[in-house]
């Protein structure tokens, strides 16, 4: 590995990350004592803020350079977590949110752009690849820290543990300064992604797939709890099995995803295994114990093997389309559409999947085999055009 500051970001970071991220809904809930609904509520509206503001934040590290902007990011979010600890009220508790999205969204297309520059276009991929891969492994390592916390359960326990976070997120920070410099374009913002139809079509689209993130996290674990009859634990052991497989297998399958046509058909297959993991988890609510069991391991195998292809077909193909000049703004783009799928994702999957049963899970699958088809499609036009050079 020619790069290995960009592992140790991402794995630092994430540490970071996965702490806070197992300890601070129940520190605004139980310690401060905010309202699940208004903190839900909160979440919700601060994340599609970012989202909506994600294509100019990739134009900031076009504009004043994508290093500086990474490392912002980081420092933004050390100060927003820092600000958790102090939240006594909805209000302050909105503010900190904003921060911490608006860094989130600010550090996906910053990461990407600074990537694109200081890694060899022939290595791209593999580096964003295992970038991944030690991403999960902090957080891994970030969520076994919060179990303390949680464990402990005191109010100091909780601030600790968001104190410490924030100090990863700044020793992150200092680290990014470890990479070579990216040199800001100079020229005046513009929003020429947006006129980029097929380009913005793809994102809607991987935004579609991007809506796994949901299953895994909302809408399986509330399927297993409502809908069948394997013990509770099971959502921790469909979590396991997907961190090991994105550990395992993230480089090895997004080979051949760096030229415009691997990356569609990848995106193409991503959809068609969600699809698959839909139809599975369809037929659980109708079997028995250890049925279910195997249909649920089978299920998050076709559901890892999707997220890994999408993530891979988005990452080459927000590199292989891009202007040179353009990279944060397409990288902001590419933010932006994922966003989406992160936001729109635990609604329509809480709300098509669990009322409706097995009858849910098949519309679903449907969404997701429709994007993973049309997602070669909309990208024709590039893919001429590479035939062309």
């Amino acid at each position: 590995m020619r790069h290995p500051t960009l592992l140790l970001i991402s794995l630092v970071s994430r540490i970071g990350s996965g702490l806070a991220a197992s300890v601070s809904a129940l520190y605004v809930t139980q310690v401060v004592g905010l309202a699940p609904r208004s903190v839900g509520l909160a979440l919700t509206a601060t994340t599609a803020v970012a989202v909506a503001g994600s294509i100019w934040l990739g134009q900031l590290s076009d504009r004043l350079g994508a290093r500086e902007v990474y490392a912002a990011m980081f420092g933004l979010q050390a100060l927003a977590t820092v600000g958790l600890v102090f939240v006594s009220s909805v209000p302050t508790y909105v503010v900190a949110l904003l921060a911490l999205a608006i860094a989130d969204l600010g550090y996906r297309s910053s990461q990407g752009a600074v990537i694109h520059a200081v890694v060899p276009a022939t290595e791209r991929l593999a580096v964003r690849a295992t970038v991944r891969v030690a991403a999960n492994i902090g957080v891994a390592v970030g969520a076994g820290l919060g179990g303390f916390a949680l464990l402990v359960g005191s109010p100091t326990a909780y601030r600790v543990a968001l104190l410490t976070t924030a100090g990863l997120l700044l020793v992150t920070g200092l680290l990014v300064f470890r990479l070579p410099r990216v040199a800001a374009v100079g020229e005046a913002l513009s929003w020429a992604v947006l006129r980029d139809r097929p380009f913005m079509l793809f994102m809607g689209l991987n935004g579609v797939l991007n809506m796994h993130n949901s299953m895994l996290t909302v809408a399986v674990p509330l399927w297993i709890a409502t809908r069948t009859d394997v013990p509770h634990w099971m959502v921790s052991v469909l979590l396991i099995v997907n961190t090991c497989a994105v550990v395992l297998f993230q480089i090895r399958l997004t080979r051949g995803t760096d030229s415009l046509g691997g990356a569609a058909r990848a995106g193409r297959r991503a959809g068609l295994l969600l699809c698959l993991a839909c139809l599975v988890l369809s037929v659980t609510s109708l079997t028995s114990t250890a049925v279910t069991v195997a249909l649920l391991v089978l299920a998050a195998l076709a559901h890892v093997t999707g997220e890994i292809l999408e993530s891979a077909s988005s990452w080459g193909t927000s590199y292989a389309v891009a202007p040179p000049g353009l990279v944060g703004q397409y990288q902001g783009a590419h933010a932006m559409g994922r966003g989406i799928g992160d936001l729109i994702g635990p609604t329509l999957l809480v709300a098509v999947a669990l009322p409706l049963g097995g009858a849910g899970w098949l519309l679903i699958a449907i969404i997701f085999a429709v994007a993973g088809l049309l997602t070669p499609v909309v990208l024709r036009r590039d893919l001429q055009l590479v035939g062309q050079r």
